[in-house]
């Protein structure tokens, strides 16, 4: 991705050490149709642009921040009526800001970043279309128990080797809520024979006056010779508001050749009461160079068991350009 620089080497008298800050903006924008069961096809246009600012202490500390300008704005192509539009903002507190410290204790990151589990898991999905419409009812993206609160998260990481562990908060903004949700990861990476492989697997829990709730999730990952990939994921949540362990169950498989990258998910959670919410989704990439890509993406969702939603199985698809910059 493409990074523009606006400032490189600055001093700062005031604290008493200098620092090399270097601040960039990246982002993204897409254009295509999108459409599915219900919906008719029309176009879809977004724009995300990420501020990044990234400096460095004499002693070799290095702190920054990153602010995700999509999620402070909004969506184009919020669905009428919803929460966003174009030019809608994000009520929540720093949504899309993360800010960090790094050295050679580790990494401490605060604000809209992940929790321990996220951070660890790898998603069972491959590959990008546009309004991720390769997603459906039964992908899980890891995000566990992160956002019950406001969504501001702190976490504690250190790597070591091919190995890597983590620790997570999340605090109520009331006190009267209950306890904060904890979370620990912990992940590898390494190589075997020329087979790429790494392994998560993460914990978080919480208790508080809504909710007793933990979440416990394992995902494997490989990347194979001749460009195939695969990822399994699974996780078991129990709440007492669900009443139950609901357990989620994912797979991804791709391929990629040159430019050209295809790719299946699937995905299930299977809820207590024996009712369950699957899919499946599809994906083709095409690499034009420079940041271009082309992208197709399909997704089935189904419903088992729930009654009048049985009659919401949907498709969803998309095809268009993505552009990074």
């Amino acid at each position: 991705m493409k990074k523009i620089l606006f400032a490189t080497t600055a001093l700062v008298a005031s604290t008493g050490f200098a620092a090399a800050q270097e601040m960039a903006v990246s982002g993204f924008a897409e254009m295509g149709i999108f459409g599915g069961d219900d919906i008719d096809t029309q176009f879809h246009t977004d724009v995300d642009v990420t501020f990044t600012g990234v400096g460095e202490t004499d002693g070799g500390l290095t702190f920054g921040f990153d602010v995700d300008l999509d999620e402070e704005i909004g969506d184009n192509n919020a669905v009428t009526g919803g929460p966003e539009s174009g030019a809608t903002r994000d009520d929540s507190d720093d949504g899309g800001a993360t800010i960090f410290v790094s050295g050679a204790f580790g990494t401490l990151t605060m604000g809209d970043t992940d929790g321990a589990l996220d951070w660890a898991l790898t998603e069972a999905i491959i590959g990008s279309s546009l309004r991720d419409d390769h997603e459906h009812a039964g992908y899980n993206g890891n995000a566990g128990l992160d956002g019950i609160y406001d969504g501001q998260v702190a976490r504690y990481d250190y790597a070591f080797g091919d190995f890597a562990f983590a620790a997570s908060a999340e605090v109520p903004d009331d006190e009267d809520l209950g306890d904060p949700v904890l979370g620990l990861g912990a992940r590898y990476a390494g190589d075997f024979s020329g087979i790429g492989f790494s392994a998560g697997l993460g914990y978080q829990t919480v208790e508080n006056d809504f909710d007793d709730a933990d979440i416990w999730g394992v995902s494997l990952a490989g990347e194979f010779y001749e460009g195939f990939e695969a990822i399994v994921n699974y996780s078991t949540l129990d709440s007492s508001v669900l009443d139950g362990d609901v357990d989620h169950t994912g797979l991804a498989l791709g391929y990629t050749a040159g430019a050209i990258t295809v790719a299946a998910n699937w995905g299930q959670f299977d809820f207590e009461d024996d009712t369950e919410a699957s899919g499946w989704g599809l994906v083709a990439n095409y690499d034009l160079g420079g940041g271009a890509e082309l992208q197709a993406g399909y997704g089935n969702s189904e419903f088992d068991g729930f009654g009048v939603a049985d009659d919401d199985d949907f498709s969803t698809y998309s095809f268009g350009i993505a552009m990074a910059f």
